[in-house]
């Protein structure tokens, strides 16, 4: 069974997911971050490929992104960095990116290669779902690879119901329709939005992201979804303490519910 499927299986509630964009801070810190954050409590971890125009990233990511690519980060490098991960790290491991790189690598042999790393699955913010069912999605489970799509407040429940029936793992559920981003709570309208999604009662599990920075936005996200997604906070404290350690501590410091050691 993929990892992904696994994990839920097994944990259907507070499930952590933290991003990080590779070859940030630097280039050869991928799976010394990737072994840290396991070590510390994650459960799914979201790595991202960097991009030169990541349209559904806010400005920290987007400074990671640059800075990673200036640092020397590519899709064959990362695969290279990943090519052991396995002997050490067990939880879910998933790749964040945008097309364009991965098509100029190559659909099928990205699969392949990333299956290879025991990679279990991918995020794609500019797939369109018509083309991952017309194309892709075919191609991917042949690989036994799971591509994660998104729904935002303005996906209407036909589309939420036929994004639910076509994919398999879960459905990484954006926060607004905003880029990604800290902030300090959800307004009453994401919440709505997070109970509507919660009653259809979906066979694939949600998680919710962008905007997750703090215990009262992730003690949201647990109450509504499987768990949060959290990524520009951890990427933030990542480039302030440029070590992953003391990045995670702060992290889960911010999130943990007042009183809770």
């Amino acid at each position: 069974m993929n990892r992904i499927n696994q994990l839920f299986d097994t944990k259907k509630k507070d499930i952590l997911s933290v991003y990080f964009c590779a070859g940030y801070p630097q280039v050869d810190n991928t799976a010394e971050v990737i072994r840290t954050l396991e070590a510390g409590g994650v459960d799914l971890i979201e790595i991202g490929i960097p991009f030169s125009d990541p349209m559904a990233d806010g400005p920290v990511i987007q400074q990671a992104a640059t800075a990673a690519l200036q640092n020397g980060m590519s899709l064959r490098l990362l695969f290279r960095q990943l090519r052991e991960i396995r002997s050490e790290v067990n939880i879910p491991l998933i790749l964040m990116g945008y097309l364009n790189p991965v098509m100029q690598y190559g659909f099928e042999k990205f699969c392949q290669d990333a299956k290879a790393c025991g990679i279990d699955g991918c995020i794609l913010p500019d797939l369109p779902f018509e083309e991952y069912c017309k194309t892709y999605r075919a191609i991917a489970q042949r690989f036994d690879f799971r591509i994660i799509l998104l729904i935002t407040p303005e996906t209407e429940e036909d589309r939420i119901r036929r994004i639910d029936a076509e994919t398999d793992g879960f459905i990484y559920m954006v926060s607004s329709a905003a880029t990604t981003g800290a902030r300090e709570r959800f307004d009453a309208e994401s919440e709505t939005y997070f109970d509507r999604i919660s009653r259809m009662n979906l066979k694939n599990p949600c998680m919710i992201g962008f905007g997750i920075s703090g215990s009262e936005t992730y003690s949201t996200a647990c109450r509504y979804a499987a768990g949060g997604i959290i990524g520009s906070k951890f990427v933030a404290l990542l480039a302030e303490t440029g070590d992953a350690q003391k990045a995670l501590s702060r992290l889960k410091s911010a999130i943990m519910p007042v009183g809770v050691e």
